[in-house]
């Protein structure tokens, strides 16, 4: 599949690896780089053949190092509502995926990069990768879902404090908070991100979507939650991988689940 500004591939198992190729300009997301995006993940959603999605970006400097700042001097009030809304509308694709799409960060992800690695559902990082919301320094704020993710990721005081200060973290802080899943040394990242989308493609379909439908829902008042997890569950039951994961678990055998 050709792409101006990604690298897109399916193996046999199923997984596609998005790298983002603009390694000269640390991958820093452009007009090209987000209409790419959004083609890819339309269609990873929509090629039965994908089971999950690795995002990474090129080179061995950045994920993503932000947005691309030449575009910046021409922004107006109306202009940056536009460009801070087409991001928005490309990211929230991207979270809204029923697979599973784990960010491979290999270096710097600050601003939209950082951004970006949020909207995916998990994210690995590599001992070397830095991430931030450095907008405060532009004389602006994140405007692809920074304020609205960091805090539900890592709490609203830590948040606040990264979002203000424009302060960098390493790998190591950013596990700590609950920004990133994993770290791993630079070489073994895009195996533990591909192993990772692996053992979730492993399980039954339907429920990893309905999964991760629910729990873009976490954020709803307790009670609204509970009855759409009920409602889901619901669902759930009445699918063939259901019968075939409780027949295979009383019969002690491995699953063979069809997606039905």
């Amino acid at each position: 599949m050709e792409f101006d500004a990604l690298q897109y591939t399916r193996d046999d198992d199923g997984i596609v690896v998005l790298t983002i190729n603009r390694p000269d300009a640390l991958n820093a997301l452009n007009t090209a780089v987000m209409d790419d995006l959004d083609r890819a993940f339309r269609t990873a959603r929509s090629d039965d053949a994908v089971r999950g999605v690795v995002l990474t970006g090129a080179g061995e400097k950045a994920f993503v190092a932000g947005a691309d700042i030449a575009q910046f001097p021409d922004l107006d009030a109306v202009s940056g509502h536009r460009f801070a809304a087409r991001g928005q509308a490309v990211f929230n694709r991207i979270e809204q995926m029923t697979k599973p799409v784990v960010a491979a960060v290999n270096g710097f992800a600050l601003g939209g990069g950082c951004e970006l690695a949020m909207a995916c559902h998990l994210r690995v990082a590599s001992e070397q990768a830095q991430f931030g919301q450095p907008e405060v320094n532009l004389g602006i704020l994140p405007g692809y879902g920074g304020t609205q993710r960091l805090p539900r990721l890592v709490g609203h005081g830590i948040a606040t404090e990264l979002l203000l200060t424009g302060q960098r973290i390493g790998a190591d802080r950013a596990h700590a908070i609950g920004l990133v899943n994993r770290v791993v040394a630079p070489d073994a990242l895009l195996d533990e991100a591909r192993a990772l989308v692996g053992t979730i493609a492993s399980k039954a379909p339907l429920a990893v979507a309905m999964a991760l439908q629910a729990l873009r829902a976490s954020d709803q008042p307790l009670a609204d939650g509970q009855r759409y997890e009920a409602a889901l569950f619901g669902q759930a039951c009445a699918t063939d991988d259901f019968q075939e994961g409780v027949d295979a678990f009383l019969n002690r055998r491995s699953p063979e689940f069809s997606g039905a």
